[in-house]
């Protein structure tokens, strides 16, 4: 059964830092590549960062360059998302998703999805 799921959300003040943790299951991890999006309430699923099949390739939203970090480890099944210097703005609730074809920033593309961790902010 093929699952992903999100941990390490929370409540964190401005300027504050969180780290997300996306295990998987059931499936090959390995040879898809990896994303992470957001959705805060009343808007779209948006970007936030995406990792290829071995990590040597990254992309972030303009948004987020800078301040978080997509990594992952094959070995444990597990992609990650340091955040750092959060900001309100940043508060939504986060999916890691799988993509087999490294496609980037088109949630269509996207085969496998998280139940999602919310993440909020403080001003």
């Amino acid at each position: 059964q093929v699952q992903l799921v999100e941990s390490g959300g929370g409540l964190v003040q401005a300027g504050g830092s969180l780290r997300l943790s996306c295990a998987a299951s059931g499936w090959t991890f390995s040879g898809y590549a990896m994303g992470w999006f957001r959705q805060a309430p009343g808007k779209e699923r948006e970007f936030v960062a995406s990792i290829n099949w071995s990590g040597g390739s990254k992309d972030y939203a303009d948004s987020v360059e800078g301040r978080f970090t997509i990594s992952r480890d094959n070995a444990k099944n597990t992609l990650y998302l340091q955040m750092n210097s959060l900001k309100p703005e940043d508060t939504a609730v986060y999916y890691c998703a799988a993509d087999r074809w490294y496609t980037g920033r088109d949630t269509r593309a996207y085969n496998y999805w998280g139940q999602g961790t919310q993440v909020t902010v403080s001003s």
